[in-house]
Parts: structure tokens; sequence; C-alpha cells
């Protein structure tokens, strides 16, 4: 059957197209996230027990290798030679070799569960901060129910300090991971769950969605900052103020366009409008780093561009195509951006 090129065909190779060149951008976030190099006690205890068990199943491997090796070496046919002895039926050799991976797995089964059931409990008696996670498709929202804020695709923490993470969707299932920190954790509509962490080294960490959520499931980032703790306090100070007044006349408009149009029905910015949050809370969006659940950096050029056409970057997402003007764009680009 003759294929036909169409206008369809063009614009779904625009939007992957445009869905790969986001996901290039990430590259701005550096090293990329590994297991094997953590930086807190959670993910230090979770790797040592990989590399126990690792080095196990490598020395297992080395042995019976070099066995099979020495086998083939050793007894190859050649001509002339009398048949190897038969060993079937040879108990003490059956009962050592049942013995033997039956202790290996048992001495696996008891540093799993000494890690499952002590060493990656949450600690009690030491200091500890709560967050709810929310995962939405497709981006993650973070609630701090003790400093009364709501931020979106970035989560400050302060180092050394433990953290709890209560863990909801919104819609479907997810899992909540940042690699570098913790292990990944289910989050179950209609079933809660919770997590913890602790990371000892200041820095940037990303996490990410875990399960399958939809189509773009690659595209549900976030980034940990951990921060230290007169910094951390810094942050919660300026989160919890509300939204900055704009000064220049073009951000004065884009806060005027925003209070009137559609933005109001899915975006709440603190001191502007309150409602049902569909989207992002914006109250200081100019502060974050990422846009979209980590597909753009937050810069004016990506977030014309995202609010040109959201669909064209992340297909599927709640955020629709609004149809704004260029002028529509630039005024609520100054604004947004002025949400420091």
């Amino acid at each position: 059957m003759p294929f036909h090129l169409n206008a369809n065909h063009v614009k779904m190779g625009a939007i992957a197209l445009g869905v790969t060149l986001c996901a290039l951008a990430l590259g701005a976030w550096g090293t990329p996230p590994n297991i094997l190099q953590p930086h807190g006690y959670l993910a230090k205890t979770e790797s040592n027990l990989f590399w126990i068990i690792f080095g196990i199943a490598t020395f297992i491997f080395v042995v019976v290798m070099a066995a099979f090796i020495y086998s083939i070496i050793r007894f190859r046919a050649r001509p002339g030679a009398p048949a190897p002895r038969q060993i079937h039926g040879l108990n003490w050799l059956e009962i050592t070799w049942t013995i033997i991976p039956t202790g290996v797995l048992v001495a696996v089964l008891i540093v799993t569960l000494y890690t499952l059931l002590g060493a990656i409990q949450q600690p009690t008696g030491v200091p500890t901060m709560t967050v709810n996670a929310v995962g939405h498709q497709w981006w993650w929202e973070f609630q701090y129910p003790d400093q009364h804020f709501v931020t979106a695709d970035e989560l400050h923490v302060p180092v050394n300090m433990v953290v709890h993470v209560n863990l909801i969707s919104h819609d479907v299932i997810h899992s909540f991971w940042i690699p570098d920190l913790a292990g990944k954790t289910d989050v179950i509509p209609g079933h809660d769950n919770t997590m913890w962490f602790k990371s000892d080294t200041p820095g940037y960490y990303r996490g990410e969605c875990a399960e399958f959520c939809g189509t773009q499931h690659a595209h549900m980032d976030f980034e940990v900052v951990v921060q230290s703790q007169a910094d951390y306090n810094a942050w919660v100070a300026g989160q919890q103020q509300t939204a900055a007044k704009p000064t220049s006349p073009l951000a004065i408009a884009g806060e005027k366009y925003f209070a009137s149009a559609a933005c109001v029905g899915c975006h709440v910015i603190n001191g502007v409008n309150t409602g049902n949050l569909i989207g992002p809370n914006l109250t200081h969006f100019g502060s974050r780093q990422l846009i979209a659940g980590g597909v753009l950096d937050n810069t004016p050029q990506n977030l014309a561009l995202w609010l040109k056409n959201p669909q064209a970057i992340k297909d599927g997402s709640d955020m629709p195509n609004l149809h704004l003007t260029q002028q529509q764009i630039d005024e609520l680009v100054a604004y947004l951006e002025s949400l420091k």
C-alpha cells in the first residue's frame, strides 16, 4: 500500500522533534543521576546492599565458570582416552552443592531483611521536616504543610535533615525516585504512601517518575535542591510571601491579563487569585529552574515557546493551546518571570 504524506504526519513529526529537543535540554542538568554514587544515608545503605549481593553473585559466577572451563579442558574428548568416571548418585557431592547455594541464599536474605526492616527505617528522635509530594500527569507538586506554601518541579530541603515525604497521586500510579538520595516508592491513587531521605551533601539532584504513567512519563522530572540550613530558611521565607507586584508596564499588563483570562481557571498566584489548583502554583514561578515537569529550563525564551503552544512541547498535557497573540505572550512572560 503506498504511503501518502499529509498534514497530520507533518504535525506529529514536528511534535516528536520538539519533544526530542526538549529532552536534550535536560543535558543542562549536568551529571545524570547515579545510584552508585549516593549522596545520602538511605541511598548509601541501599547501594551497600547492592554491592554485597553483586559481590556474592560475581564470586559464584567466577567459581562456576572456572570449574566449567577446567572441566572442558581436563576432560575433553581425546582419541583412546577412557571415559571419565561417572559421579551420579554421589551423595556427599549432591548434599554439598545443595547446602552451599542454600547458605548463600540465606545470607542474601538476612542482609536484605536487615536493610529493609532495620537500616532504612525512618529514624526517630532526630530533626525531621514533612513534605507532601503530589503526582500529576505529568509534573510534581510539593506542599510544605508546616510552612504553609506550595511549589512545583523543585523540592528544596536542608542538608542533613530527615525529610518525611507523604506521597499522593492526583490521577494514576506514579513512582517517586531520587536516584542519588533514595530508592523508588510507588504513588498510588487512593492509597497514600510514605518515604524518607536525608542528604549529606548540598547540591542539585534529579528526581523522576519511575512508573509508566502515560505518554509523557519520560518527561515527569523534578529537581531536589539541597541547601545549607541558612539558605533553606531564606528560601522558605521568600516562598511564604505573596506574589511580588510587577513594576514594568509589560509585566503590569501581564498581571491584568492573567487575572482576566483562562489562566486563573487552573493556576493560583497567592495575592492575586484563589481557586482549585489544576496546574502548578505560580506564586514564585520566576525563582524556579524548570518548566512543565522538567521539559524546559525556566528562561523567558522557553516560557514563550511553552505559552505559544504547550501541546507541541508536551503533547497530552493539561495545558491547552490558548492561541495567545505575541503581545499577550510577551506580557505573560514578563509578569511570570518577575515572580521571584
